[in-house]
């Protein structure tokens, strides 16, 4: 039993965010039932975005919705508020929330008030002031954006395809992205593999008239997996005619044109920022302690330095790794420790509010898997290299066993093996992002070309 009726507040509908809210009610299931406690998840989506597959979502290989886990089905116990905190006041146990109801209100943030707080906000995408960067990069930490991106390739060759200007149909069929971690090169891998088959439906596209560029401004990509991993990704994105450049940098991307640091230009229609992420600026809008790169600092216990009923985990948290040699090191900012964190995490705070011994995060880094495209891919797994179809093979089965809920997985390997029997879908829902032009237009209206106001999704 809890010493006290609680106000939990969890700041994030990720990784963290939901898993914790999900450990919580599993271990306070009687107080929450008593109601000597309350969990309240403020989260910008009503869902939590599995990442690992988004390249997958946008070569058509998962459905959106298999993605993404609708919060309110699986926080049944939880008040999900959709919204983004915007300031906390740790001194006063408040935060300050925006949702859409205080937008058509008017009235600006609520503050809601809280007894333990939860940080788990995730990053922003990490840009640079690059002239044209805002107007025509395209970003890919979202599904909508994945979704979005592989509409924008399709629409592409379907440009180059009924041109008739030679300059137009090299711009189009050119693809630059910026950025060689995770992200960037399964990106790029998994659209590139998809873009290749889907020339076979047009007349006039081979897939060595496309142009795709990976920009990396360090000398290595895929740094997890090892340098020798690597290499071999190197190695094996050239062979498929993909340009990687090394110790290079985007330098503009204005008027369409992708200027490098070596020098190059390539005028094209696609620029894809994939170069790293930053913590979410609702951190340096709170009275809480932060390191030099703007993260929160914690305890090995997940609980923030110097302030009590604090707590914080995943991107948002410098958390000390136990397990390695060096004192100083830190858990790095990535998925699998954010899981694992987030059980810890819900299990300190119960065990806190119960007057427990609180538990240590400990968990020894245990390796990185990453798709290069269809049956291709990289591992490095307890110091052990794989590469190719076992490697491949290997990343869809830990991430199948990762994702939240029985529905999800049988849903997700049900796509794979349908997959496996019938075609690749090459359809390009592009109209998606405007849904209500064609109805302006016969209303006699000029369509708009803003994006709409309305919720991202829906559980």
């Amino acid at each position: 039993m809890v010493k006290e009726r609680a106000r939990i507040l969890v700041v994030g509908g990720g990784y963290v965010g939901m898993y914790t809210a999900l450990r919580l009610q599993r271990k306070l299931k009687r107080e929450l039932g008593r109601g000597e406690a309350e969990i309240t998840v403020v989260t910008p989506d009503p869902y939590m975005t599995y990442q690992p597959f988004l390249p997958e979502a946008a070569a058509g290989a998962i459905s959106p919705r298999h993605v993404v886990v609708p919060l309110r089905r699986v926080l049944d116990r939880c008040h999900v508020v959709i919204g983004e905190a915007t300031a906390v006041e740790h001194a006063r146990r408040t935060a300050t929330v925006t949702t859409l109801a205080t937008e058509e209100e008017g009235t600006g943030g609520r503050r809601l008030a809280y007894d333990e707080l939860v940080l788990a906000p995730g990053s922003v995408s990490r840009t640079l002031p690059i002239p044209g960067l805002a107007d025509h990069g395209i970003g890919f930490k979202t599904v909508e954006e994945a979704i979005g991106l592989r509409n924008h390739v399709l629409e592409q060759m379907d440009i180059a395809s009924s041109t008739r200007d030679p300059a137009l149909r090299d711009a189009a069929l050119t693809f630059v992205f910026v950025g060689g971690g995770y992200a960037g090169v399964e990106a790029l891998g998994e659209l590139e593999d998809m873009a290749r088959y889907a020339t076979r439906y047009y007349h006039n596209i081979r897939p060595e008239d496309m142009k795709w560029i990976l920009v990396e401004a360090s000398d290595r990509i895929l740094p997890e997996v090892g340098e020798e991993m690597g290499r071999y990704t190197v190695t094996e994105l050239r062979r498929r005619n993909i340009d990687v450049r090394l110790e290079t940098r985007l330098e503009s991307c204005a008027d369409r044109v992708a200027v490098l640091s070596d020098g190059s230009r390539f005028p094209t229609r696609t620029v894809v920022w994939t170069a790293g992420v930053k913590p979410h600026p609702v951190l340096a809008a709170s009275d809480l302690p932060l390191n030099d790169r703007g993260r929160l600092k914690c305890t090995a216990e997940l609980a923030v330095e110097g302030a009590a009923h604090a707590w914080a985990a995943g991107d948002a948290a410098a958390v000390p790794d136990v397990t390695a040699a060096e004192p100083a090191r830190e858990c790095a900012p990535n998925a699998q420790h954010a899981l694992r964190q987030a059980r810890v995490l819900g299990d300190n705070i119960a065990h806190s509010l119960r007057g427990e011994p609180l538990e240590t995060y400990a968990h020894k880094y245990a390796g990185s898997v990453a798709s290069l495209g269809l049956h291709k891919g990289v591992a490095q797994v307890y110091g052990r290299r794989i590469k190719g179809y076992p490697a491949w093979f290997m990343h869809r089965t830990y991430h199948l066993s990762r994702v939240p809920t029985f529905n999800r997985k049988a849903r997700v390997a049900a796509e794979w093996t349908l997959a496996g029997l019938f075609k690749r879908e090459i359809v390009s829902l592009g109209s998606l992002e405007h849904p209500r032009a064609e109805f302006e237009l016969a209303a006699g209206e000029k369509p708009s070309q803003d994006p709409p106001r309305d919720p991202k999704g829906s559980s």
